[in-house]
């Protein structure tokens, strides 16, 4: 059941985005992982279609997964975000009414182009699940995912994420521009946001709770946990490196690459699911000594040297 449903998730994503399986299984790592998601690409590749074709793979209607979209922007206030209590002249009190975020999967689109202090509205609920306003605590939808998107080459009217906030990013992804025959096939095929709009459920909200449960269930060897903690701890001390990764970012990277395992169909973690996701789980933790350095090409090379001082191989086996 659990091979068939990441399939079916991925196969269905494919019908709108082509020619981009690696990417698809990445986003799907994370979801499966129960982690929140940044989109950090150029313009018009598709983030937004992204992150709207998971929600709609995911159950539906009202049984299923809700899904809301905030569209940041400068003028946007933090009770925009988490909702805010409202005083009901009928009943002479206060009544809590929800904001988008309380639900199960949220977009923040173009997450950078509002102001730090509504930026800081999604740190509680994004690292605990839910939002406290005045003394009293709501929680979010359960599965809870933030898929946010922003683009890296405009720095007008944009606000750089802080750490705290790109430390909750269990991965950053890139769509990348799709290949020549993907994009001949755009111009003839249903545009995306037309198929979108006919898109089916693929899998139940319950398949994909048990399937995430499957997945944090999967096998890693202790010497695959010591290169994990290895990797993450070389960032801390890396000469062009001013920020390196937080304990948070292992755990985050242990889960990712269990789900990845499981998405590919096995019940252990391989030194290939490390090696795919380093980039994506600890390259937007760190802060660079020169921003001539290349923070991918760091992890690359910290990620490759560990790996290979893994001697012989590994019994992955239960």
């Amino acid at each position: 059941m659990t091979g068939v449903t990441a399939s079916a998730l991925i196969d269905g994503a494919e019908r709108i985005i082509r020619g981009k399986r690696e990417f698809w299984e990445l986003l799907c790592a994370g979801l499966f992982a129960g982690g929140h998601v940044l989109l950090d690409d150029n313009p018009g590749l598709g983030k937004t279609t992204a992150a709207k074709t998971i929600a709609a793979l995911i159950g539906g209607g009202e049984a299923g997964l809700s899904f809301k979209r905030i569209q940041f922007t400068p003028d946007l206030l933090p009770y925009d975000i988490t909702g805010v209590d409202v005083f009901d002249a009928k009943t002479q009190s206060f009544r809590f009414v929800p904001g988008p975020v309380l639900s199960n999967i949220v977009l923040a689109d173009e997450i950078n182009r509002t102001t730090p202090k509504v930026q800081s509205a999604l740190l509680e609920v994004m690292a605990e699940r839910q939002v406290t306003i005045g003394s009293t605590s709501h929680k979010a939808g359960e599965p809870f995912f933030v898929i946010a998107t922003q683009n890296p080459v405009e720095s007008e009217g944009t606000f750089p994420l802080p750490a705290a906030q790109l430390d909750r990013f269990m991965l950053r992804l890139s769509l990348g521009y799709p290949d020549r025959g993907a994009e001949i096939a755009m111009l003839s095929d249903t545009p995306s946001e037309a198929a979108l709009r006919k898109l089916e459920p693929v899998i139940s909200v319950e398949d994909f709770l048990a399937a995430r449960a499957e997945a944090a269930s999967i096998f890693c060897h202790d010497v695959l946990k010591e290169a994990i903690v290895d990797i993450v701890r070389e960032t801390r001390t890396h000469k062009s490196l001013l920020l390196g990764s937080s304990p948070r970012a292992a755990l985050h990277f242990l889960a990712a690459s269990r789900a990845l395992a499981f998405i590919r169909g096995r019940s252990f973690v391989t030194d290939e699911d490390i090696a795919a996701l380093a980039v994506p789980v600890l390259s937007h933790r760190l802060k660079l000594r020169d921003a001539r350095d290349v923070r991918d090409k760091i992890v690359r090379e910290i990620t490759l040297a560990r790996i290979e001082k893994i001697d012989g191989v590994v019994e992955l086996s239960l």
